[in-house]
């Protein structure tokens, strides 16, 4: 992945972006999650300063990206679409004080750092828009499934054939 180092909160005051677009072969623990490396995430991060004060960032990514169907266990093209706002804190206290103060559950606080590889964070918002259960909405072929359902074996009967052994 290409190393894109920014000082976050010198990002944010300039209200600087970058914008690219990523196969997701480079993103490895996001290909770790995928059933094949195809794909890519294309990506925008807009720095700004919040009305507090506060330094904050909005990170978009979007882009398709094969999944296992946790029903028919065939890959699958899933979609991710995700957008989040995340407002930085010079230290954990700080993150701390400022979660409490905007008190707003849509809105991450994280650790601002002078030297952060913006791809990290990109790949993080990647995996946070992955369903938790991947699935398709109607799987192609349910045969096996199906089938597997149908043919159910009596615990009995496993035991049964084991003993005839």
């Amino acid at each position: 992945m290409n190393a894109l180092v920014i000082d976050t909160f010198e990002f944010c005051r300039t209200n600087s972006s970058q914008q690219g677009v990523t196969p997701v072969v480079e993103m490895t623990r996001l290909a770790k999650e995928c059933a094949d490396k195809s794909g890519e995430i294309t990506w925008n991060a807009v720095g700004t300063t919040h009305k507090l004060g506060i330094p904050q960032m909005t990170l978009s990514v979007s882009g398709n990206v094969q999944l296992v169907c946790q029903r028919c266990l065939q890959p699958y093209a899933h979609h991710l679409d995700s957008s989040t706002v995340l407002m930085l804190g010079k230290d954990d206290e700080d993150a701390d004080e400022i979660e409490e103060r905007i008190d707003d559950e849509s809105i991450d606080v994280i650790v601002g750092s002078r030297s952060m590889e913006l791809m990290y964070l990109v790949e993080d918002e990647a995996l946070l828009a992955l369903p938790q259960s991947p699935r398709h909405d109607v799987c192609p072929d349910s045969s096996l499934l199906d089938k597997a359902k149908s043919e159910k074996i009596s615990p009995f009967d496993a035991l049964k054939s084991l003993k005839s052994e």
